[in-house]
């Protein structure tokens, strides 16, 4: 063994010792000892015992712990601390920015264990409550998460959104007058990106070949017949697919649905079609309206007379599931409310802070809520034209009840009942847990049904069709959570909600007023679902949610 994975073992010992809050003494002893091996002029693997002993910064512990790495391959204590932390910590452990007295205020007091749930906390401004944490701090962090995720090749939609337009620009300026279109995973909106593909009409193909081949456009640039393959700064692989002009729609076609869906709409075709003038010929020939990119997942949507006419961001007339500096947010009531209304150019906002019971987020004891409750009166009176909605974000309890009496949540315009905590029941109890709280007639939406973090945490297991045959029950809205990283309800669960007669809620869940603009997001999940504004509750007009909600209250009260 050479020195390095010597002293990296070492290295993760001292870490793992100062998690643990061990012997100061000793976990500076063994960190000293790691700086030392890795700067050695010769091997130590053949030294014996007291030939250790007799370097510089190597006592007998240190030379002991050596000597057992290099006859077993390991350290047992090494291996009793690893066994007593979980995986993600020890992850968190090789972070850049944060050592391990961080790691265990993240982990011990947040509750957090992977580096998935820490990238969402910073999203959620939870770090900057925490001791020794600023937003300096909390964005480097972020940062250093955002190049980690980047490195295992997939990235999430919103990560590549920004390198693909910019890589499209510069392809327009590279080929005039071209014709140009993303294909692929991207050009589905599907939520998680492994490769961006792009198709190129060209008037001469193996010029175009040619010239992409000695551009600086990629990195690592490989011809492969008719594409070429590279990758983005970030590591975001690319496929640019050259074809002559009167091949583009075709390829296009082929290269935009998945391999089912291409199939099936080829299996339709009474004549070959090799040079259409547009995507929606090719539709036309197989008997079939032209299908919008989102859509073209499988044969689905095929076999419905009429396709929806799927939701637009303009749609949308109001943002429901925000936070503010009451609980975990960065912006006051006052700054989510005029950026709603002047810059998102909405008609109202449901504030919903957390409950009592996350305390990780400063979640509103009861007097709290009615001191917020003044709050919202006072600015509904002040805010002309727009109507902020008394919400809450009420975590479900274990046994799946809300996070407050009655007499509380009966103040409420709004409760989005959320999961937050206990994330490792088996499927029967999860969904149980949540069919209780779906039951709760205070309950207005389910929140992020599954907790999951796309790249990083899977969720919690639920059947998902008793949980909406649940919601459709007892006329419980289900939230297409916006942000990026949670897109929950999935999008493949969207047709049988709205089947049921299920409303879907487009919810930024935004901790800062920038956090609105995820809601392009959650409009893109809500798209690849095929919903539509009939089947959104934030589609409804502001008087026509106020009067939706009063209709909720009315047959609660008869009850």
């Amino acid at each position: 063994m050479e020195n390095k994975p010597i002293a990296g073992r070492l290295k993760l010992l001292a870490q793992l010792m100062e998690l643990h809050e061990q012997n100061a003494f000793k976990i500076r002893s063994v960190a000293n000892a790691a700086f030392k091996v890795d700067k050695l002029p010769f091997k130590l693997a053949g030294k014996s015992i007291e030939e250790m002993n007799q370097i510089d910064g190597i006592g007998k512990s240190i030379s002991a712990y050596i000597t057992e790495l290099l006859d077993t391959g390991s350290i047992a204590d090494l291996e009793d601390l690893l066994k007593a932390t979980p995986d993600g910590v020890v992850e968190m452990l090789h972070i850049k920015g944060i050592g391990p007295k961080k790691v265990a205020i993240i982990w011990n007091q947040l509750g957090i264990e992977n580096t998935g749930e820490l990238y969402y906390a910073c999203n959620e401004n939870r770090l900057v409550e925490a001791k020794g944490f600023g937003i300096k701090t909390q964005d480097e962090i972020k940062r250093a998460l955002e190049f980690r995720m980047a490195s295992n090749g997939k990235f999430l939609y919103a990560q590549a959104k920004h390198e693909a337009h910019e890589l499209m620009t510069l392809l327009k300026g590279m080929f005039p007058g071209a014709l140009l279109e993303f294909a692929g995973d991207y050009r589905r909106c599907c939520d998680v990106i492994s490769e961006l593909n792009i198709v190129l009409g060209t008037r001469d193909a193996e010029m175009g070949l040619n010239n992409l081949s000695t551009s600086a456009l990629l990195q690592n640039i490989t011809v492969n017949s008719d594409h070429i393959n590279g990758e983005t700064a970030n590591g975001l692989l690319v496929d640019i697919q050259v074809t002559e002009k009167r091949f583009f729609y075709l390829e296009l076609f082929k290269a935009t649905g998945s391999d089912d869906h291409v199939k099936a709409v080829q299996a339709r075709l009474n004549d070959i079609v090799d040079q259409p003038d547009s995507e929606e010929f090719i539709y036309k020939k197989a008997s079939l309206p032209w299908i919008p990119p989102e859509l073209r997942e499988g044969d689905s949507f095929m076999n419905k007379a009429i396709l929806p006419d799927l939701i637009d961001v303009y749609d949308l007339k109001g943002s429901i599931h925000n936070h503010s500096t009451w609980s975990d947010g960065i912006n006051t009531l006052k700054e989510m409310a005029l950026y709603c209304r002047d810059e998102m150019k909405l008609e109202y906002l449901g504030i919903c802070d957390h409950s009592k019971s996350a305390v990780y987020a400063k979640g509103l004891s009861i007097e709290r809520v009615l001191q917020q409750h003044e709050e919202i009166d006072r600015l509904n009176q002040e805010l002309d034209g727009f109507h902020i909605f008394k919400g809450i974000e009420s975590d479900i309890l274990n046994d799946g009840s809300l996070d407050y009496p009655d007499e509380i949540l009966e103040r409420f315009d709004l409760v989005v009942a959320s999961v937050h905590s206990n994330l490792k029941m088996d499927v029967d109890k999860a969904t149980a847990r949540i069919i209780k709280a779906v039951e709760n007639p205070y309950t207005t939406i389910l929140g992020h049904p599954t907790g999951r973090l796309l790249l990083s945490r899977k969720g919690y297991e639920i059947d998902h069709q008793k949980v909406i045959d649940a919601c459709a029950a007892n006329g419980v809205v289900i939230e297409i959570n916006a942000n990026p990283l949670r897109l929950d309800l999935d999008w493949r669960w969207h047709q049988y909600a709205i089947e049921k007669g299920v409303l879907l809620s487009i919810n930024p869940d935004a901790h800062r007023v920038e956090g609105f603009k995820d809601m392009e997001f959650g409009i893109l999940a809500a798209r690849k679902g095929g919903v539509t504004k009939t089947n959104c509750l934030n589609a409804l007009s502001l008087e026509q949610i106020t009067a939706y909600l009063a209709e909720r209250r009315t047959k609660r009260s008869a009850k």
